[in-house]
């Protein structure tokens, strides 16, 4: 008899209250939450430290990421988090979110989430939904900042209505669990299909995830493969285990 398994939801991971089996499934998101990358940055890292050195903050901003993730570059926390300074002493406030989520996660500096909060919220009041995003993370968490939920919501609800669809992701776990809104299973599942079809992974696994369940939307395996397909599609490791498993019978 073949064993099954449960597909792993994600999420932040923070306060797990299972109101609901959807919700027992949440776990953490890990850097896939984050935000941090800039696949539109098309200079080469010699181009972009060129642009730097003449004072153009996004360009350091861009090269920090590169040294973030060793792209191109030899991988070094502490050389992107002074690019990411420069960048946001400078003027450009996506430096300014990139330097805050380097304080809350401790890259190449001592986690400090008070320097993160002012970080994230300079971000997000210069009109950088990231930053704002990030913001609600913390209010969510209770880290550098009086746990609020129903700031946590207002904030993510304003990055989903923008260009940060991950909030519309964030949003929809408050809504799986009921945390600063009304438990709403089938709001949840319109965020995450929301998110989805702006090609944010982590919405077409919840979506499946939702429809595999019958939460939100009505219980259907087809649906939950097309979901899982397309987060696979998207470069997505566990929606490609999940869909691999769900179609030889062990993921239920």
């Amino acid at each position: 008899m073949m064993k099954t398994r449960m597909p792993r939801v994600y999420e932040k991971g923070f306060h797990m209250t299972p109101h609901s089996l959807l919700c027992a499934l949440i776990v953490a998101g890990g850097l896939l939450i984050t935000g941090v990358t800039r696949s539109d940055a098309a200079e080469s890292p010699e181009q972009l430290k060129t642009a730097c050195e003449k004072g153009k903050a996004t360009a350091c901003e861009d090269l920090g990421h590169l040294y973030l993730n060793g792209t191109g570059v030899k991988q070094d926390d502490s050389h992107a988090v002074t690019l990411f300074r420069r960048a946001c002493d400078r003027g450009a406030l996506g430096g300014c979110h990139s330097l805050g989520w380097v304080y809350q996660n401790g890259r190449g500096v001592e986690q400090d989430y008070g320097q993160a909060v002012a970080l994230y919220r300079k971000a997000c009041d210069g009109g950088v939904a990231a930053g704002c995003k990030g913001l609600g993370v913390l209010y969510e968490s209770g880290n550098g900042i009086d746990q609020d939920y129903g700031k946590a919501v207002a904030l993510y609800r304003k990055t989903c209505s923008g260009k940060e669809v991950s909030g519309c992701t964030a949003l929809a776990n408050m809504y799986v669990r009921g945390y600063g809104v009304k438990q709403d299973e089938f709001e949840a599942a319109d965020l995450y299909q929301k998110a989805c079809e702006s090609g944010y992974v982590q919405g077409c696994h919840n979506l499946a995830v939702a429809y595999l369940r019958g939460q939100g939307r009505p219980q259907d395996e087809g649906e939950a493969l097309r979901y899982l397909r397309k987060g696979c599609e998207l470069k997505d490791r566990d929606s490609c285990q999940n869909y691999a498993d769900l179609k030889k019978g062990t993921l239920k």
